[in-house]
């Protein structure tokens, strides 16, 4: 990994990092307060109101992650902090992905939910983590950069 590619990774984690911290605040104060919807952004925990306040710790968690391993990003300890935040983003915003899912297929009055109603439930608001998914992806690229560096 070249110098220009880890101050991007430095610049852009940080980034990222902050952002996760400031939604596991939010998803913090939202278990404490019942919850909130803001334009795209659901916190409510209407899905699953027990595991808003857990989202909230390892949305918290993330952030805490992914700001400590900015420091010599080049250096495999700290890529790895980055992949472990990277990969409890992919399974918390997985499980909401699923939950979409699994969700929109059946029915109110019927067994199976009309072509309408499926597609609607796909509709915003969407969870914080579901927002993080694209932007943690990137950890892949510095994945294949640190594989290619040990040949």
């Amino acid at each position: 990994m070249n110098e220009a590619e880890e101050k991007f990774g430095q610049v852009y984690f940080t980034i990222l990092g902050a952002v996760a911290l400031a939604f596991g605040a939010a998803e913090l104060i939202a278990s404490a307060g019942g919850g909130f919807t803001w334009g795209i952004l659901d916190s409510s925990g209407a899905t699953d109101p027990l595991f808003l306040p857990w989202r909230a710790i390892i949305l918290l968690s993330v952030g805490f992650f992914y700001l400590s391993s900015v420091k010599d990003f080049a250096e495999v300890h700290q890529l790895a902090k980055a992949v472990m935040a990277s990969i409890m983003i992919w399974i918390v915003a997985g499980m909401a992905i699923w939950t979409r899912i699994a969700s929109s297929i059946p029915g109110e009055e019927t067994w199976f939910n009309s072509l309408e109603g499926f597609l609607a439930s796909y509709a915003p608001p969407y969870c914080p983590e579901m927002f993080l998914l694209p932007f943690s992806l990137v950890i892949v690229y510095y994945i294949m950069k640190e594989k290619e560096g040990e040949k």
